[in-house]
């Protein structure tokens, strides 16, 4: 699958971390690589899978369609011809405007952009024909390059905690307004030309906020309610100090983890990168509320890519260990995606044994993956889901040896898959799978979009596979109702107003950029709203999509739900964004109201990062009692770079308890247990439920449970039902502590 002028025509790319110096904190990037094959200390099998992705990564930076230069090239080659026709030369400077553009070239784009809209008007109109609408593309390119030069030197390399929150105010208004001084010319220019076109306009609105002349300098037909830039309750704002922590890592799209993982009781970050060179980076909390970027030490040297990422411990020995998902949207070619499982040595470091343990081949372009003991032996297996191949799932023997048993288990899917979750849905002790689909092939092709990734012309059903409790599966979806939406991409099993049954929440990733300015005009939707269905425990669901509220769009790629205010209650945020670069729209964060409905918010809060959310986590990354929130941010293309988030938490004032589980009889991560918490909070005696995992499918919470508890002063009553099917219960537990329980044992221990 290559570019040309037609697939190259729905491109819009963002920039590279440059420009001028500034006052304000520039974003770190990985540490300076060495010789990833140098390290003679890790066994054959990692260095093996270093030499691999190394072997990639130069393939990649070479020729590869997304990360390389060859349509730049290709472009240039044909603007050094003599004797080019006008449509001739248009054709070549707009492919060389937008792929300069990609590449993070802003000054190369511009000028290339300028020149193509200058050459279309002398072009015949039965040429320009050919391409309806090329002019105001055009016009909409040439004011992307230019608003992302403007957030490039704004942004990124001078950031500070209100850089790119929407609506951008205060110290988040640009110094260097030349880029968005450009950008505004453009829109102006295409809006008199095409008075509804809504990129236009919403790109307008957060170009003149860019250069503090919202609301005055936009007209009124063309000017943002003033609704739309308010929440619908209250909240303290939550501020990114990313940088003041170390976590401002500038990257393109990839996962994190929040947890645990040399052992010190304090959590440690680890972030990664899709692009085939982007490093694997271990941030280790000092313990002072500082970050430091450990990348050789955690054995991580090497390994690159990876869309997401989630932690488990496999091997039931005692560390948490790391699986690293690679080749999502991205067509299946000569180098095929492979997966990478890292094992813990208990201390931090980590070597790659995906050969030794069966997972390396074959592998299929994915992103999405979950733990769970589906067979209920005590070890974890693993469920990968893939896009347009065979879904996989593997069977853990219990000595660090999976083997896919998927076909005989009837949980192949064949579809796009997005995202896998483990969940009892109906109380019957099993695990059951849900699998979110975003759509399926549809001829040669029919996944080949503008961008050159891989998308859906037409969504597939979800799929609901419940456990036989005999190693098989059934697909139940459309017999109990889940199976929308059918563009769909993260979902989870949570329960979100407390009754002790499991719910159930799946994103949509249907729409556009056009979608999210109809929905900011309040206009009519054009697209699918993300579901959120209410279970009974015992297999009926109930579609409360618009009960809660939530029947709203999102173009949610990365998500993750935890409790903001110590409620007890559970809140979701959605990482929003699209390939495209005029994809700019407000990450969003929804706040449970006691079980009944969801409240926008977003602006209040500080959450509305206008950089594409991916991987999302709620921790308590700082051990003072409440939830933090960080997100990583970036684009898919090499210009398309930004700097991750960390959203500190104000406080609320509730108490709190964070419980660490360890399984003896069930798996040693605890995955799949249930605990249930009963207090009096204030005059009234209430319940709380929580079950252990990583929370969504794209981000990865700690596998310790951080509760909320509002005003109590202690849990009346605790009890853990185990995967292994043994309940365990203790009384009377203090408030605002950590503590570790183990399966089996009588008395729970306090923990620093």
């Amino acid at each position: 699958m290559r570019y040309t002028a037609p697939t190259l025509f729905g491109l819009l790319l963002l920039a590279m971390l440059t420009g001028p110096s500034c006052r304000g904190r520039s974003a770190p990037r990985p540490a300076a690589e060495t010789d990833p094959t140098a390290d003679a200390q890790q066994p054959r099998g990692h260095r093996r899978m270093v030499q691999l992705l190394a072997s990639r990564k130069d393939t990649s930076l070479a020729s590869d369609q997304l990360f390389g230069d060859g349509d730049l090239r290709a472009a240039e080659a044909i603007l050094n011809r003599p004797h080019l026709s006008p449509w001739e030369r248009f054709g070549a400077c707009y492919i060389a405007g937008v792929a300069a553009k990609r590449l993070g070239r802003y000054q190369e784009s511009i000028d290339r952009l300028r020149e193509a809209y200058t050459l279309i008007q002398e072009v015949p109109e039965s040429l320009k024909a050919r391409l309806p609408g090329i002019e105001h593309r055009t016009l909409l390119e040439l004011a992307g390059a230019c608003l992302r030069r403007g957030e490039t030197d704004n942004c990124i390399a001078c950031q500070n905690s209100e850089s790119c929150i929407f609506p951008i105010q205060g110290a988040g208004v640009h110094t260097d307004k030349a880029g968005s001084q450009m950008a505004v010319q453009c829109l102006e220019r295409l809006l008199e030309e095409d008075p509804e076109n809504l990129a236009a306009k919403w790109l307008l609105n957060l170009a003149q906020m860019t250069l503090g002349a919202y609301p005055d300098a936009v007209p009124p037909e063309h000017r943002l309610p003033a609704d739309r830039l308010a929440s619908e309750v209250e909240l303290p704002r939550f501020t990114n100090i990313a940088a003041d922590v170390g976590l401002n890592l500038v990257s393109l799209s990839g996962g994190v983890i929040i947890d645990d993982f040399d052992g010190d009781r304090c959590l440690d970050v680890v972030t990664s990168d899709w692009g085939d060179a982007g490093q694997l980076v271990f941030f280790r909390n000092d313990g002072t509320g500082k970050f430091i970027q450990q990348i050789d030490a955690a054995g991580f040297r090497g390994l690159y890519g990876g869309l997401n990422l989630l932690q488990a411990d496999y091997d039931n020995d005692g560390d948490l260990d790391i699986l690293v998902l690679r080749g999502a949207w991205r067509p299946l070619n000569d180098s095929p995606p492979v997966n990478s499982l890292l094992q813990n040595d208990g201390r931090g470091r980590f070597h790659d044994v995906t050969f030794a343990a069966g997972l390396a081949e074959p592998a299929f372009p994915t992103q999405t993956a979950a733990w769970g003991d589906y067979d209920r032996d005590g070890d974890l297996d693993l469920y990968v889901g893939n896009e347009k191949f065979p879904c996989q799932l593997f069977q853990n023997d219990g000595r660090g040896h999976f083997t896919d048993v998927a076909s005989q288990a009837g949980v192949t899917n064949g579809r796009f898959t997005k995202a896998v979750v483990w969940g009892d849905y109906n109380g019957d002790g099993y695990p059951d799978l849900y699998v979110s689909n975003y759509g399926e092939p549809t001829g040669d092709g029919g996944f080949s979009d503008a961008s050159g990734l891989l998308t859906a012309q037409q969504g597939e059903p979800n799929r609901l596979f419940q456990n036989n409790t005999d190693g098989t599966f059934t697909d139940v979806a459309a017999e109990v109702g889940v199976d929308q939406p059918l563009l769909s991409f993260p979902a989870w099993f949570w329960d979100y107003n407390n009754d002790g049954a499991l719910d159930l929440f799946v994103a949509t990733y249907d729409g556009s950029i056009e979608a999210v300015a109809a929905d900011a005009f309040d206009l009519p939707p054009t697209s699918e709203s993300m579901r959120l269905y209410q279970g009974d425990g015992a297999g009926v669901f109930r579609d409360v999509t618009s009960a809660t509220r939530l029947n709203r769009f999102s173009l949610t790629m990365g998500a993750n739900f935890g409790d903001l205010n110590n409620d007890g209650f559970l809140d979701l945020f959605l990482g929003t964004g699209h390939p495209s670069y005029e994809a700019l729209m407000p990450n969003q964060m929804f706040l449970n109201q006691a079980g009944t409905t969801f409240a926008d918010v977003t602006i209040t809060g500080g959450f509305g990062h206008l950089q594409k959310g991916h991987a999302i986590a709620f921790a308590d990354i700082d051990n003072d009692g409440d939830q933090d929130v960080f997100a990583e941010l970036g684009g898919a293309f090499p210009g398309d770079t930004a700097a991750n988030a960390l959203f500190q938490n104000p406080g609320f004032g509730n108490h709190w308890i964070c419980i660490r589980l360890v399984g003896t009889e069930s798996n040693r991560s605890a995955i799949g247990a249930r605990l249930h918490l009963r207090f009096r909070d204030g005059d009234q005696l209430r319940s709380v439920y929580r079950w252990v995992g990583s929370g969504g499918s794209f981000g990865a919470n700690p596998l310790r449970q951080e509760i909320g508890l509002g005003l109590a002063t202690a849990v009346r009553d605790l009890e853990i039902l185990w995967p292994s099917g043994s309940l365990q219960r203790f009384t009377d537990v203090p408030v605002d502590q950590f503590i570790e329980i183990r399966e089996g044992d009588a008395e729970y221990r306090p923990s620093e």
